[in-house]
């Protein structure tokens, strides 16, 4: 539209407005008052109004009505008319007395009077409608043109009554400075397109953010949003949106309240669209409302006895104060209300400018008063007082009288250096600037506005309580520049028993899964795989367990996997440590015994020194058993194969040349057995081998400690490093075996009372099933008991080795004691021979060369003849 604000200049300005928030309007007309205006301007039709003379106007646009009256007929064209405004608004009405009463308060302060400048104001009602304020902005400019004011006169920024305006151009020489008491829309921060916009109260998206905050804070991420058509409402709902998602936070529903109530139809039929989407959304039990108060009204009363279960209502600026609504419903059929508040300060002065109003007097505002006091059918001036008493916000009184502060403190700073009688001295920047960049103090503090022109001074979080006195009770602070809340009542019922969430809460042990195009709080919740965890709620998957942790299906945390292995305490360890120690105690007593009988012809006969020898090397076998038992390490994974490889090989080497004496002695001539039996060189040879094979072994893949991870432990064994060195070490052994084993068993027919190779034959045998059937079960078993495989066939072998060779000799020794003479040695023999047919002086001497080649047979044997005495040369 196209206004003209004198005779000498014109410029555009571009409204859209779709909801409407009150402002304060400034202009000046230094040299005329308003009952000066020419008589062409009051013959225009006016709007209700207020009005007071002074040497600046501000101009205030309130919503002292709720809605118009509908039209005559809006299909049909006529002259331009006054529609006429309903539904009186006591709380606008109150808000208009709290500017009234600023610019008086301004007007008698030192800053104002000292400089002989008063205020004056002209407010007008917007009626809550678009066209209406329409209206008003131009009876402001019309009536600063008509009062021929220059072209560079003090013009003002423009603030509109209702919800909020939004210029979508800025004006570019001449301004109309607004400062808004209301107004929180985030785009009228944009100094770009509203260069001439400031507000004594913060933007939407600092209560958005507290808002946000607030349902984080509680866990409420499943909500609904309301909000009356409009800038303020959608610029709002973009702003709680936007915020909410980046926090996890679901919005169920939007629902949008037209503005207009002139349209009662279309209004119904919102309110019943609305009520029937919380009522399908059971789940949703917090809803954010950036409505009107009238809008929500309807919305109870559509909601009362049709919904079950409390519900929490998060009310903005807009409704937050409106406990009148209360008259018409019950808190407790509603549920409960948080409101979000701007600050306030003491607003006793203005109580008490509403207690010494005298209605009849105030020509200023009569009009005002008198539709007032037939609203409702107020009967008297007392009812009166108190009806304007409890529809007083002191958040927007406080914010009032900040912006008419504000407006004061600049223009006595900028009138202290010139003379503002003169018209040509005030020039709009000039009172802009000076505007945003004022200090004013109230209560004792400094408010200041920021380079968006917003005063940001934080919120107050109220909760309404019904049935007394005071209606809220504030609970908590918001703090902008912290963006944290200081809460004073800690413990309440509304905040720890609302739940208003999609789905439940997937608890430790499970993570959320949300199917596709679902939003992301609507989810099912599924239980960790094994060896995975969630140790939170609502998780959004389960991490992995380390190598060395386990966990079941389902779980909230890792446990450690034990390690295990063959411990000491098992009982089978016990077991066979008691038959190993049996077997020491058996080598010592076998041992003490031989060394007492070492001059017996059955210890010599069974080897002399080589008993000793395999005896010894039995206990090296033995005490091997020792090191398969236990956590495993590397020092003993290798000690416990060599141990183990190298005592069997030496007690096989000395079973070797036992063998070898034998079958050279009775099956070849003497002079064979001194020329081939070298017994300790053959002993160091056989030993010597595998002595170099362990060697290799130990050098290019020895054995270590291995630790083999499994679903819920972890195996600690050795690994034998090389299996090839492993494998030649017991073949070599199995080798040496095989050796004695033919050996003996070519000699199996020697005499009765000594059979050493038929006892050999039994000996190598137990030791050669026992490794043929370890080394299969060694390869197709695992495990911690694996280590007593080994330890069963070592013990094995050991009595075997044990029984065949020592026993037998140890029961002659203690048991048949006349067989262990050398008359019975020899009586043994020459029966044999003669069975044989062979020569017994030959096979005499061929017999104690066995057991020692320095032996001499005795001269004449006992119980022979002297013929045969001479021919197998036996002595006593």
């Amino acid at each position: 539209m196209v206004v003209d604000l004198n005779h000498q200049l014109k410029f555009q300005i571009e409204i859209t407005i779709t909801s409407l928030r009150p402002d304060i309007v400034l202009w000046s007309t230094p040299t005329k008052r308003l009952e000066e205006v020419t008589e062409a301007s009051l013959t225009k039709p006016t709007l209700p109004e207020a009005t007071a003379p002074g040497d600046i106007i501000i101009g205030g646009l309130f919503p002292i009505h709720e809605a118009v009256k509908d039209y005559t007929n809006i299909y049909s064209i006529s002259p331009p008319q006054r529609f006429n405004c309903s539904v009186f608004y006591t709380r606008g009405l109150t808000q208009a007395l709290a500017m009234i009463h600023a610019v008086e308060v301004a007007n008698r302060s030192p800053m104002l009077s000292d400089l002989n400048i008063t205020l004056g104001y002209h407010i007008q009602d917007t009626c809550s409608d678009v066209t209406t304020t329409l209206r008003a902005i131009r009876d402001f400019t019309q009536s600063s043109s008509t009062c021929d004011v220059a072209t560079n006169s003090s013009q003002g920024a423009s603030g509109i009554n209702g919800d909020q305006i939004t210029q979508k151009h800025s004006l570019s020489s001449v301004y109309l400075l607004q400062i808004s008491f209301a107004s929180t829309a985030i785009i009228l921060s944009d100094k770009i397109r509203f260069p001439a916009f400031m507000r004594t109260v913060p933007n939407d998206e600092h209560q958005t953010r507290a808002m946000v905050k607030l349902l984080k804070d509680r866990s409420w991420n499943w909500v609904g949003i309301i909000i009356t058509d409009g800038d303020y409402g959608r610029s709002a709902m973009e702003s709680f949106v936007t915020q909410a998602t980046q926090e996890g936070i679901c919005v169920a529903f939007k629902q949008i309240i037209p503005d207009s109530l002139s349209d009662e139809q279309k209004r119904t039929a919102s309110i019943n669209q609305t009520v029937n989407t919380i009522i399908n959304n059971p789940k949703v039990k917090v809803v954010v409302s950036f409505a009107k108060s009238v809008q929500m009204t309807a919305l109870f009363k559509g909601l009362d006895g049709k919904v079950s279960g409390r519900r929490v209502w998060v009310a903005s600026d807009n409704w937050s104060t409106a406990t009148d609504i209360l008259k018409v419903v019950n808190l407790t059929d509603i549920g409960d209300v948080l409101g979000f508040t701007f600050k306030s300060g003491n607003v006793t002065s203005f109580k008490q400018f509403i207690k010494d109003l005298q209605f009849e007097n105030e020509e200023n505002m009569n009009s005002l008063l008198n539709e007032f006091l037939g609203y409702l059918h107020v009967g008297n001036i007392t009812e009166a007082v108190q009806e304007l008493l409890d529809n007083t916000n002191p958040d927007m009184v406080f914010s009032i009288q900040l912006a008419v502060g504000v407006v004061a403190k600049a223009v006595s700073e900028l009138c202290g250096k010139r003379q503002c009688n003169d018209p040509t001295e005030i020039h709009p920047w000039q009172l802009l600037a000076r505007m945003r960049n004022v200090t004013t103090e109230m209560e004792g503090l400094n408010y200041k506005f920021s380079t968006s022109g917003d005063m940001n001074l934080g919120y107050d979080v109220l909760i309404w309580q019904e049935n007394k006195l005071n209606k809220t009770v504030k609970i908590a602070e918001y703090d902008i520049i912290t963006a944290n809340f200081t809460y004073i009542h800690q413990n309440l019922s509304v905040f720890k028993n609302v739940i208003s969430k999609c789905s439940n809460s997937c608890q430790p042990g499970e993570f959320k899964k949300t199917a596709e195009g679902q939003h992301t709080c609507c989810y099912e919740c599924i239980n960790c795989a094994e060896n995975y965890y969630s140790n939170n709620t609502d998780m959004v998957q389960c991490y992995s367990c380390k190598t060395d942790e386990w966990s079941d299906s389902g779980s909230s945390k890792c446990n450690p996997k034990t390690y295990e292995y063959f411990e000491w305490n098992s009982w089978l360890a016990i077991v066979l440590l008691t038959l190993a120690a049996l077997g020491v105690l058996f080598l010592f007593l076998i041992s003490a015994l031989f060394i007492y009988q070492r001059n017996s012809p059955v210890v010599k006969a069974a080897g002399g020194p080589l008993c000793h020898l395999i005896l010894v090397s039995l206990l090296g076998s033995f005490v091997s058993v020792v090191f398969f038992v236990g956590e495993p390490s590397n020092m003993t994974c290798k000690v416990r194969q060599v141990v183990f490889g190298l005592s069997f090989t030496l007690c096989f080497s000395c079973i070797l040349v036992k063998s070898l004496k034998i079958l050279l002695a009775f099956q070849m001539n003497r002079r064979l057995v001194k020329r081939f039996h070298k017994p300790y060189v053959i002993i160091c040879v056989c030993t010597g081998v595998q002595v170099i094979i362990c060697t290799l072994w130990l050098i290019l893949n020895s054995p270590y400690e291995d630790k083999v991870p499994n679903p819920k432990i972890i195996l600690k064994k050795c690994n034998e490093g090389s299996d090839v060195g492993f494998g030649v070490m017991l073949s070599y052994i199995i080798l040496l075996a095989l050796v004695c084993f033919t050996f003996a068993y070519k000699g199996r027919k020697l005499p009765e009372k000594y059979n050493e190779a038929k006892f050999i034959t039994f000996g190598m045998l137990i030791y050669l099933m026992a490794w043929v059937i370890f080394i299969p079960v060694h390869v197709t078993t695992s495990g911690k008991y694996l280590p007593a495989v080994e330890m069963v066939v070592i013990l094995i072998s050991n009595y075997g080795i044990l029984s065949c060779h020592f026993l037998p000799k140890c029961y002659i020794i203690i048991f048949k004691k006349e067989h262990n003479t050398r008359d019975a040695f020899l009586r043994n023999i020459y029966e044999y021979s003669t069975r044989s047919a062979d020569n017994i002086m030959g096979l005499s001497e061929s017999i104690y060369t066995i057991s020692n080649p320095q032996l001499v047979a005795p001269e004449n044997p006992p119980n022979v003849s002297a013929q045969e005495s001479r021919n197998s040369g036996l002595y006593d």
